[in-house]
């Protein structure tokens, strides 16, 4: 064990350098361009990670991220996230030095792409497939007819085509429920593509959710694929059937405070500010924040389900255990926490280390 005394994450690179093989594997296997998101990692040494595997082309979810990652040498962005229009003159900063893609979803966004862009710009629309949160839908399309015809006053916007985060399959309950929600979202999507392709002839088609990208096999007429999580997983995604307990490559190691033989609780320093508020339902139908891993007569053990992180408040974590395993965890000791939803915690860390022991540093917060 690293010598640890507070909270501190820990990413196994072996693990992480595997899941990036496995997605450009897939990526190449379906003729697919692979754009990784990096708002998981957030960091310029484990995006040098990528590049080992051929990955020329990045999605970041912030100008911000765009232009951190743009300084240690990524040349070729797309900010997937919808364009925020008071952020314009970064925008247009930035595209006069590197290849760059926005999104829009709204004929305002494309108007002050149209009078005020004056570098070249790649430009998506976003669609929403049914999560719900951003996007149009594909069947409006006199929108995307407007905001087509807004963009093509500036001819330094170049439509790119359509691009979508079918994020609802993270909260599906059977991985058959991802292949629909992945079926549906691909049928919306060729479906566009073919109604604009005579007008547009190099339209693309953009995806980009990690549990679609990782166990579906059908991409007809997809382009490209900006999977994220996927480097680290999480329990979020092993819950869903996406992963296996051996490809999440994170872990929280935390000190253990106190115990609480009444209750079968041991506390934890380690609390939402670390972790995150995000959960899965445990077998026992309560809330999980995390699985346990302990070390016990020399080896590292991961506990069963009835041990779990079931509480959090902002630096306190709480694990409800089994009275065999109450005795084998003691004040001082380290534990560690596999986490729900990786990329929040990494993001709530700033940094992480390596199983080496090597610090990596992630984006500053500013």
């Amino acid at each position: 064990m690293l010598e640890i005394t507070r909270p501190t994450l820990i990413v196994d690179k072996d693990i992480c350098l595997q899941n990036i093989e496995r997605m450009a594997q897939k990526a190449a296997k379906y003729n697919l361009r692979f754009r990784p998101h990096f708002k998981t990692h957030q960091s310029a040494k484990i995006g040098d990670w990528f590049k080992l595997f051929g990955v020329e082309a990045i999605t970041v979810s912030s100008v911000q991220m765009a232009e951190y990652f743009a300084s240690h040498g990524w040349k070729d962005i797309t900010i997937a996230f919808s364009l925020n229009i008071l952020e314009i003159d970064n925008i247009n900063r930035l595209a006069s030095a590197i290849k760059l893609n926005v999104l829009v979803e709204n004929r305002e966004a494309a108007q002050v792409l149209s009078e005020k862009c004056y570098a070249n710009l790649g430009v998506y629309i976003k669609i929403d497939t049914g999560y719900n949160r951003t996007g149009i839908p594909s069947s409006r399309t006199s929108s995307i007819d407007s905001i087509l015809e807004q963009l093509s006053e500036n001819q330094k916007l170049t439509f790119k085509g359509f691009l979508t985060h079918t994020g609802h399959t993270y909260q599906a309950k059977s991985t058959n429920e991802i292949f629909s929600a992945h079926f549906d979202a691909l049928l919306k999507l060729r479906s566009l593509k073919s109604r604009y392709k005579k007008q547009y002839p190099h339209i693309e088609i953009s995806m980009g959710d990690t549990p679609a990208a990782r166990i579906c096999g059908n991409f007809e007429g997809v382009d490209e694929l900006r999977p994220g999580n996927f480097i680290f997983y999480d329990l979020m995604q092993y819950s869903l059937g996406v992963c296996d307990i051996e490809d999440i490559a994170v872990r929280m190691v935390c000190p253990v405070l106190a115990k609480h033989i009444s209750r079968n609780e041991i506390v934890i320093y380690g609390g939402a500010v670390h972790f995150s508020k995000d959960t899965v339902v445990n077998t026992d139908g309560k809330h999980l924040f995390g699985r346990v891993l302990i070390q016990h007569e020399g080896q590292k053990k991961l506990l069963d389900t009835n041990n779990y992180l079931s509480k959090l408040s902002q630096e306190h974590g709480t694990l409800k255990v089994t009275p065999a395993n109450y005795k084998n965890i003691n004040i001082g000791d380290l534990v560690e926490i596999i986490p729900v939803h990786s990329c929040l915690t990494a993001n709530l860390m700033g940094h992480m280390q390596t199983t080496n022991g090597e610090t990596i540093r992630m984006m500053p917060k500013y």
